[in-house]
């Protein structure tokens, strides 16, 4: 059995393929069924956001793993196999675990540091567990990737920048032109665009609008904020009126295509429109981004304007990628130990019995002992046991974490038939 992730994300995909293999919330509970069913997949958690689509098992094959689930990737989002074979990375074991803590991290992410990410994976990990996809193995990698995600923010400032999709977009904006008394539109008012409701509403904004096609939660957010809120049947409109927008529904399509915004664009009269989509899938037709007066920014410029200030970051980088290193080590280590404890428990037994059974066999022999020198010959065998099988028991749980390791378990359960 193998610990394998295998997906792609915003440094290794365009974003139109990307758009292509998301999995939106609603359909996660028929994908991980999908998953479930293949041949060589064991346990399976999927964790789809704007920025990545990534799929970990626990494979009874590695190879037979990857193919179901370039399989399933393909077969769910219509791409063709060959050409997700270009983008896709694989990661097993180690590599794997280490992949998922940086993910939990913040570190691979696309705006380093950004702290949605980690309610991203406990969302994913629990619909898993929901759908009885998952088992011992996944529960505990997950359960520490969460720990090692927490850690890393706890104890380093790399989430104390620009930390987030929702809080880069608003950075984005506010570098393009000063938002300070301009009129923004926000549409969409789930996770990022609660967060970006929040960032703008620290900026002396003129006004902000929302539109959301669940007018309840348009509402509760708007009322959070102090902002507005319109139907979203009159978005046209309103975007003629504002000066720049934001959008982040949860839409399967584009919400608005470039002909309607050539219309729109019309009715400003020469006023330019910002626009800042964070959708994935996008929102907005990348064909309106050639209309005169319309700039429009999407999920790869945000990355692109965060990406220029990394470098600035590089010590927060080094020491959140030390702290990672050291929890795969550790990690490492306990799951080993974890896993050649029931092996070594059951050697020990096994060499129990046959000296008790010995004794027993003896018996008749040991019958004129007295009771004390009876228990002084159990005492003594005892410990010449226990001598013969601590140098055994303490190479095992050393290399319990290496190939060696391995080697030597499967000797042992070879040379003394255990299970």
């Amino acid at each position: 059995m193998s610990f394998v992730v295998i997906g792609l994300n915003h440094a290794t995909a365009p974003l139109d393929l990307l758009e292509q293999v998301t999995v939106a919330p609603d359909d996660l509970p028929k994908a991980l069924h999908d998953l479930s069913q293949r041949p060589y997949v064991s346990e399976a958690v999927l964790l789809s956001t704007c920025n990545r689509t990534e799929i970990y098992v626990e494979a009874e094959r590695f190879h037979g793993a990857f193919q179901d689930v370039r399989d399933f990737l393909s077969q769910s989002s219509f791409v063709a196999p060959e050409r997700l074979g270009d983008v896709l990375y694989t990661y097993y074991d180690d590599e794997a675990v280490e992949h998922l803590f940086r993910v939990s991290a913040g570190v691979d992410s696309a705006v380093v540091g950004e702290h949605e990410i980690l309610g991203q994976v406990k969302r994913a990990w629990q619909v898993a567990q929901e759908q009885a996809c998952v088992g011992s193995s996944l529960n505990t990698v997950f359960r520490s990737a969460l720990e090692v995600g927490k850690r890393v923010r706890t104890d380093t400032d790399i989430s104390r920048h620009v930390a987030s999709v929702s809080q880069a977009a608003i950075v984005l904006a506010d570098a393009h032109a000063p938002l300070a008394g301009l009129s923004a539109l926000l549409i969409g008012a789930g996770e990022m665009g609660s967060g970006m409701a929040l960032s703008l509403a620290e900026r002396d904004l003129a006004s902000i609008t929302v539109m959301s096609r669940t007018t309840g939660t348009a509402d509760d957010l708007a009322e959070r904020i102090g902002a507005q809120v319109r139907p979203i049947d009159e978005l046209l409109d309103a975007l003629v009126a504002c000066d720049l927008a934001f959008t982040s529904t949860a839409a399967p399509s584009l919400v608005v295509e470039a002909g309607a915004l050539e219309q729109v664009m019309d009715r400003r009269n020469g006023r330019p429109l910002l626009i800042v989509d964070v959708a994935m899938p996008r929102d907005i037709d990348p064909a309106a981004a050639a209309l005169d007066g319309l700039h429009l920014c999407d999920l790869d410029a945000v990355g692109a304007f965060v990406a220029e200030g990394l470098e600035s970051r590089s010590a927060e980088l080094e020491q959140a990628t030390g702290i990672i290193d050291d929890e795969v080590a550790r990690y490492a280590e306990r799951v080993g130990q974890q896993s050649v404890a029931p092996l070594i428990t059951e050697f020990r037994a096994e060499a129990e019995r046959l000296r008790s059974e010995e004794l027993a066999r003896q018996n008749a022999k040991l019958e004129n002992l007295t009771d004390e020198q009876r228990q002084a010959v159990d005492e003594i065998t005892r410990a010449v046991l226990n001598k013969f099988l601590h140098e055994p028991t303490v190479r095992l749980k050393e290399s319990a974490t290496s190939l060696r390791g391995e080697r030597l378990a499967s000797a042992l359960r070879e040379l003394f038939d255990l299970d």
